[in-house]
């Protein structure tokens, strides 16, 4: 253990290098390697196992490719096929085994066949994928389950470089026990002028991604800003204009003002408590400190994938998180140190340790149940011991330090309290009033507008997670509806608050987090749509990984649009109550 701790620096930053691809430059006749990877059954694109779960022949001295971090948390497996392939050197049919079928091995083929298994290869980083074989039909009606025995590779080169793959699987030959198989394979080599930059667009669904309705759906968010700035807006220059006009009077007679002290009404009465620390300030002061570190992580890692293209490396999507949520571990420690002290806090500490573990162990405990059930189905979606462990290192050697530091500055330089009004000893009454503005109503319907920004834009990152639209490459689309939903929460929250108040309810601090954090229900809600209606998923499996993953999306969409209301209503908050005269 205490090794595995001395090396950390270089596992990371191994992980990040290995995490892309490295440029592959052969001469000729060098051995190119074909790794074998995964096989998983079409509907469940999760449920993946090892390419050897399947009794095709294995080599007895297989080597495995150790590519990162975020390739096994991705449940990736590479093997060395020991097919003997050199570059540019065109082979005729050779054989890779024979294949002796038996009564298991051919249940097995029949199971993967009528489940549509396919299987995922790599050749110099770039994916290559087939099925297992197919159902054939004679003219008696009877069903035939046949294998495919041999594998053309047409590989296009470009100088000293392999620009792409193609797999041609031919000689179909029937499932019957006590037969041999003479599995075989082909290779032929063709020069092509794409470029070594340009290998993957053959993998990018442009025509998908980048279609009408894409660009409507950021053209109608852009509009919902624009109505909800000016909502706000309205709200700060007329409504509150004439309220800060009526405080500003100094020369008032009494008649003026007793007639104010009987009409005065809404938020302006409740200055004396709107200050007033909320309940459960530390797991407040958690949750703003972890959405804020979110919100930071997100924006970094869309700008690492425009950047980047990390949509070509196998895992590097979630190292880069991993990683970048690591070390902006100090941002979620200062917001919620700062917040705690603000809002006089007696016990830092634990404000500390839940801003710290909260939201990393939520995640720890579903994906512990998922690693449970993904153990006892051999998937290669089941996390190694030794994966979790270096994970738990991260976290206790890089991100708990990082956030107890920010806890610490925040404290002294962000924490003193400098609320605009006085809060008063005893709490005011709060007064009944109709259903729609209690806060519960209004966090419910706070979130409806924040989802119906990025609606479309959901459809999309569904459907390259959970189908298999392979890659999701226009991060500036996810960038420019990140930077949407970010206002039009903010927006949302301030229109919330504004209304709580002026129903002269002072709680507004958990409501604020609650209406931008109830976009993420209605995201979930989406997604058990999506589920009946877009996927053909089934079993315990696959359908625990997708509500499981899509869980963990949620919470820590939840939190970070959360984070942005409360810090958008509380900046709104001081801004209004530091016009006027307050007791």
């Amino acid at each position: 253990m205490l090794s595995t701790v001395r090396s950390l620096p270089i596992f990371i930053i191994c992980s990040c290098f290995l995490a892309y691809p490295t440029l592959g430059k052969y001469q000729e006749d060098d051995p190119v390697t074909l790794w074998v990877n995964k096989a998983a059954p079409y509907n469940n694109p999760q449920e993946t196992y090892s390419y050897y779960s399947l009794p095709f022949c294995r080599p007895a001295d297989g080597d495995h490719k150790w590519g990162g971090l975020g390739e096994v948390l991705g449940g990736n497996d590479l093997i060395d096929s020991r097919i003997h392939i050199n570059f540019k050197r065109n082979l005729e049919k050779s054989s890779i085994c024979k294949l002796k079928l038996d009564a298991s091995k051919v249940a097995q083929f029949k199971y993967a066949i009528d489940n549509s298994y396919w299987f995922e290869f790599f050749m110099d980083d770039l994916p290559i994928w087939g099925f297992v074989g197919e159902v054939h039909s004679d003219r008696n009606q009877d069903i035939k389950h046949v294998i495919y025995t041999h594998k053309n590779l047409l590989i296009k080169y470009n100088g000293d470089q392999i620009i792409s793959v193609q797999l041609y699987q031919e000689s179909p030959k029937p499932l019957e026990e006590g037969r041999v198989l003479d599995m075989t394979y082909s290779v032929k080599w063709v020069p092509t002028n794409v470029t070594y930059a340009r290998r993957f667009d053959v993998y990018l669904n442009f025509t998908f991604f980048e279609n009408q309705i894409h660009w409507f759906s950021v053209f109608n968010s852009i509009m919902m800003v624009i109505f909800l700035t000016g909502l706000v807006s309205m709200i700060l220059m007329r409504t509150l204009r004439n309220d800060y006009a009526k405080y500003a009077r100094a020369n008032d007679d009494m008649e003026t003002l007793e007639k104010d002290v009987h009409e005065e009404s809404g938020w302006k009465l409740v200055h004396g408590d709107v200050f007033r620390p909320p309940e459960n300030l530390a797991l407040l002061s958690a949750v703003v400190g972890t959405g804020a570190q979110l919100s930071t992580l997100v924006l970094l890692v869309i700008i690492s994938a425009m950047i980047g293209n990390l949509y070509i490396g196998r895992g590097a999507i979630i190292t880069t998180f991993i990683v970048c949520y690591a070390l902006t571990s100090f941002i979620s420690g200062y917001v919620s140190g700062a917040l705690y002290s603000r809002n006089a806090g007696e016990n830092w500490i634990k404000s500390m340790v839940l801003t710290a573990s909260l939201f990393p162990f939520l995640c720890f405990g579903i994906g512990f149940i998922l690693n449970t059930i993904a153990i006892f189905y051999g998937s290669l979606l089941a996390i190694p011991f030794e994966t979790i462990v270096v994970v738990f290192i991260i976290w206790a050697f890089i991100s708990f330090p990082l956030t107890f530091f920010g806890t610490v500055v925040g404290r002294n330089w962000n924490g003193t309290p400098n609320n605009p009004c006085r809060v008063k000893t005893i709490p005011r009454p709060i007064p009944e009033k109709q259903w729609y503005l209690k806060p519960s109503a209004i966090s419910m319907v706070g979130g409806l507008l924040p989802f119906g920004s990025i609606f479309i834009e959901m459809y999309f990152i569904f459907s390259s997670f959970w189908t298999y639209m392979v890659y999701y490459h226009v991060y500036g689309f996810m960038l420019l509806v990140f930077i949407i939903l970010i206002i039009v929460t903010v927006c949302v929250t301030i229109v919330a608050t504004y209304f709580l108040l002026s129903a002269e309810n002072y709680h507004w601090q958990w409501t604020s987090f609650y209406s931008a954090a109830s976009t993420a229900c209605y995201v979930y809600l989406y997604s058990i749509y999506y589920y009946y209606a877009k996927t053909r998923m089934f079993g315990l499996f696959q359908t625990s990984v997708y509500f499981g993953y899509t869980l963990m999306f949620c919470l820590g969409l939840g939190t970070l649009c959360g984070a942005v209301g409360y810090i958008g209503s509380n900046l709104f908050v001081r801004r209004i109550f530091s016009n006027i005269k307050c007791d």
